[in-house]
């Protein structure tokens, strides 16, 4: 007959006449929650997620164990004159919240307000020889003549967000536009516009959401100098770093910096002549700014961050204080995996 294994972490059940010295793995440690972290104390692994911290798989083998263990005896206070029991305690895990030691290695969380420090830059062989590509083309291209520069050409397509319409001719100009007066905002996954907030987690979809905004066709866009756009980027984490990859092709080293302090860091982004990419992101732990950096490359530039302390981020930033929990889909500032 089958037994139940009491090893924490375990539950299974066996069968105790094929119960193999490395039969079990489990958790030889007691369960520590400490500042909203979860885990266990015999490995590193800590989520915020109490279904997370459920299914982290044990670290550690050894036979199956169908001994039941003792149950605590229930503490008694006393109150005024009179004892009586404490209420129930909850099942499994929480006598061990009570008698959890806190972590020797454990971090104090610095305050954000920390003083930012510009980390180090690298430049690629490959972003120099593309930069050195660019300003050989722009020194070889003829003036535009003005009335070369006011003209609009055919096929040329309309500059308010969303609208899709080529200008084709004079008729064009009576045509009725219909566009998104906000900003494209891509985050935690998702995918809208400031302006209507219809939110889709697929970028095709998120193309071809209609305007919810008319006016007359914009064919050509003043020049304000530094144009504030969008950009795509990821990370990824190892045991000891963090890395975010921006997608931003041949970024200007001498106007793009990135400063930071342990839990905060603020990109600034130059690419492609005048596009500009700014981000603050408050970051998910605590990193070591003395020995983070950023790496400059010429399709992507790459913010290689410290971990102040050798374990897995659950995510990239941290949630503000009430937030809700985040659906399915929400994967653009999820960890992809350790590596």
């Amino acid at each position: 007959m089958s037994a139940l294994c009491y090893n924490r972490g375990c539950g299974q059940r066996f069968e105790p006449e094929l119960n193999r010295h490395d039969a079990c793995t489990h958790h030889p440690g007691v369960p520590v929650f400490h500042d909203a972290l979860k885990g266990w104390s015999c490995c590193r692994r800590r989520t915020t997620d109490f279904s997370d911290f459920l299914s982290i798989p044990g670290c550690t083998k050894g036979s199956h164990n169908q001994e039941k263990p003792p149950e605590l005896v229930k503490p008694e206070v006393k109150i005024s004159g009179e004892k009586r029991e404490l209420a129930d305690m909850k099942p499994q895990f929480d006598e061990f919240i009570i008698q959890a030691p806190k972590p020797l290695d454990s971090i104090q969380r610095p305050s954000p307000d920390e003083p930012f420090t510009r980390l180090q830059q690298k430049v690629s062989t490959s972003l120099k020889q593309s930069l050195e590509k660019l300003t050989l083309s722009r020194g070889n291209r003829p003036e535009e003549k003005k009335e070369d520069a006011d003209e609009v050409k055919i096929g040329t397509s309309c500059k308010n967000g969303g609208c899709t319409k080529s200008f084709c001719g004079t008729a064009s100009d009576e045509e009725t536009c219909t566009y998104h007066a906000g900003v494209p905002i891509f985050h935690e996954g998702m995918k809208y516009w400031s302006c209507c907030k219809r939110k889709t987690s697929d970028f095709n979809a998120f193309l071809s959401q209609e305007g919810c905004t008319r006016g007359k066709h914009v064919w050509k866009k003043q020049d304000v100098g530094k144009k504030a756009v969008p950009c795509r980027f990821d990370w990824h984490q190892t045991g000891s770093q963090v890395i975010v990859s921006i997608y931003a092709k041949n970024c200007n080293p001498e106007l793009s910096f990135v400063e930071a302090n342990s839990t905060v860091i603020n990109i600034h982004v130059i690419f492609e002549g005048e596009k500009e990419f700014e981000q603050t992101i408050s970051l998910w732990g605590v990193i070591d700014v003395g020995k983070s950096m950023v790496n400059m490359m010429a399709a992507k530039t790459e913010i290689i961050m410290k971990k102040a302390e050798p374990m897995s981020w659950a995510r990239l930033d941290l949630p503000p204080p009430g937030s809700p929990p985040r659906g399915e889909g929400d994967e653009e500032m999820d960890s992809n995996s350790d590596e």
